[in-house]
């Protein structure tokens, strides 16, 4: 089952999408979270571009207008890249939307189709006092 997954603005303004591939129609979040986490790391580390666009920023990175900046062009680790995205669920870093309903939990038990909705939508620390 492919499943079409978005990161989504306050606004509903669309910044990327990706296709996730899933074998049953039963997920949970946790494995939505890190399904979608391992898939952007394989596709940095397949090429090494010059920057990293995924949920979570990557140890020693830096954030710019296109993307983390990885220094050195190392390879990233996508089993601290997974610990680091389901810790920022459960301390609110982003919401996971599924069909417009917010996820409450990892263990959320989810039913997918090809008609399911998928926002991430991540919140972004005001600057300033």
């Amino acid at each position: 089952m492919t499943l079409t997954i978005k990161d989504e603005t306050f606004t509903g303004d669309i910044i990327r999408e990706i296709d996730l591939i899933f074998k049953s129609e039963h997920i949970t979040v946790k494995e939505l979270i890190t399904e979608r986490v391992l898939q952007e790391v394989e596709n940095y580390n397949s090429k090494l571009p010059e920057y990293y666009n995924g949920l979570i920023e990557p140890t020693d990175a830096e954030w710019t207008l296109n993307g983390y900046k990885i220094h050195s062009n190392r390879t990233i680790d996508g089993e601290k890249q997974v610990y680091t995205a389901l810790d920022a669920f459960m301390k609110n870093g982003y919401f996971v939307l599924i069909d417009n309903l917010q996820a409450e939990s990892l263990e959320q038990k989810v039913k997918i189709s090809q008609d399911t909705k998928v926002s991430f939508i991540k919140l972004t620390p005001l600057v300033g006092g």
